[in-house]
């Protein structure tokens, strides 16, 4: 169990427990940079998913998500060396007036796979957003990344909406 953040009794929400090694936590912009070796690996494995000709270089990858406004990164670590990432956007729910998250991106490096981590990054993205009075946290995988729906399919419902995308530089698009 969580402590909870006003000193309270303790927050009875779920904690994937990880290695002992392992910690998650939100990355100031500042340190996204040391997520660069991260981009380019999941660069390179969504490239078979993913159109589009060209994939950025992950030092543009990073100072992007360093310079955005409205994007959050949780990283898991292990002494200092990260592991992998979750990109995160609080969005307004405009219906109900409330607030919502945005999983945009969601990564582990294929060496520490199956340790709970991406498990983990979405629970501490929930986290996040009961913190924060979000009506639910949503996110879209494309329908060729097996070994993501298969976790997806355990932990979360399946959404009854569909996506759409109109790709305005289909060079560059999803």
């Amino acid at each position: 169990m969580r402590p909870h953040p006003d000193g309270a009794a303790s927050d009875p929400r779920p904690v994937y427990i990880l290695p002992m090694s392992v910690s998650i936590r939100p990355l100031p912009r500042e340190e996204r940079y040391a997520l660069a070796p991260l981009f380019a690996a999941y660069a390179a494995e969504m490239r078979g998913t993913l159109a589009g000709r060209e994939v950025a270089p992950p030092e543009a990858q990073a100072a992007l998500l360093a310079a955005h406004p409205a994007a959050e990164v949780l990283a898991a670590e292990r002494d200092g060396a990260p592991l992998g990432f979750a990109v995160l956007f609080d969005l307004p729910e405009i219906v109900f007036a409330r607030r919502c998250g945005q999983l945009d991106d969601l990564f582990v490096a294929p060496a520490a796979r199956g340790q709970g981590i991406a498990r983990a990054l979405i629970a501490e993205a929930c986290a996040l957003g009961r913190d924060r009075g979000w009506s639910h946290l949503r996110w879209i995988v494309p329908e060729a990344d097996a070994p993501a729906i298969a976790l997806y399919e355990r932990i979360a419902a399946r959404a009854d909406w569909l996506s759409y995308v109109i790709r305005l530089d289909p060079g560059a698009s999803l």
